[in-house]
């Protein structure tokens, strides 16, 4: 488990330097090491939290969240969140979920890794219902598998053109903590998780760490596009690997 562990804590450094918490990352390297699928989405979660708790924090004393731009996302994210994660689901439909997510992830984010350094000023204003749409639909998906979100909200944020890649970047950061306390909550009123989950307690020291340094540093050692690269590679890596195991 150390090298799970240490693999958690060099995402949780990647991450927080870019202001994601790096959820489907961690849900890969999970699957990847054979843990129990049930505890799957409070580790993520958790994880998230923490990570992106002081890029939040930092974010907003700077004054970089575009409040106006969140609110309807997360209007409709919490509850469908909070709903998603307290729904209890066997192994098959949840690996057909996941699947699903991951593939369509990892698709969206090589459609518009590059835009993740654009400069470009060029944005448009989303209807209310668009973004309620997105929002709870979203919410709804993070809360079931375990995600924050933004792994889907950058991309499509940037694929509408809806602010600035800058206020992107950031607002998506506080969508990720607000939306994985909100799955959280759901998943937390299933009474075997509390009691499966303090045997991975060492997965949170480790990110802490690691999301602790990477904010503290500021290491921004890939540009943005290059971590969403490899973020999408590592994700359609593990979700082909479970396409063969489900459909094959």
């Amino acid at each position: 488990m150390f090298i799970l562990s240490f693999l958690f804590f060099l995402t949780a450094i990647l991450y927080s330097s870019v202001g994601f918490g790096g959820g489907s990352t961690y849900l890969a390297l999970l699957l990847i090491w054979g843990i129990p699928y049930q505890v799957f989405p409070v580790i993520a979660l958790c994880c998230n939290i923490i990570v992106v708790s002081g890029n939040c924090f930092n974010y907003i004393k700077a004054g970089n969240v575009n409040i106006k731009l969140l609110s309807p996302y997360l209007i409709s994210s919490i509850p469908l969140a909070y709903f998603g994660g307290s729904l209890t689901i066997n192994q098959s439909l949840f690996e057909i979920l996941l699947f699903v997510v991951l593939s369509s992830a990892s698709l969206l984010l090589l459609l518009k890794f590059k835009s993740f350094d654009d400069t470009k000023k060029v944005y448009k204003k989303t209807s209310k219902i668009v973004s309620l749409l997105i929002g709870g639909t979203i919410g709804f998906v993070s809360g079931v598998v375990g995600i924050g979100g933004g792994i889907f909200l950058s991309p499509v944020l940037l694929l509408i053109k809806a602010d600035k890649v800058k206020h992107i970047t950031t607002t998506t950061s506080l969508f990720i903590l607000i939306n994985s306390i909100a799955g959280l909550s759901g998943q937390l009123t299933k009474s075997f998780v509390l009691v499966q989950i303090s045997n991975y307690w060492y997965f949170f020291l480790f990110v802490f760490i690691g999301g602790q340094l990477g904010n503290f540093l500021n290491i921004k050692i890939f540009p943005t596009r290059i971590l969403v690269l490899v973020t999408a590679g590592l994700v359609l890596f593990v979700a082909i690997r479970m396409g063969l195991k489900l459909f094959i």
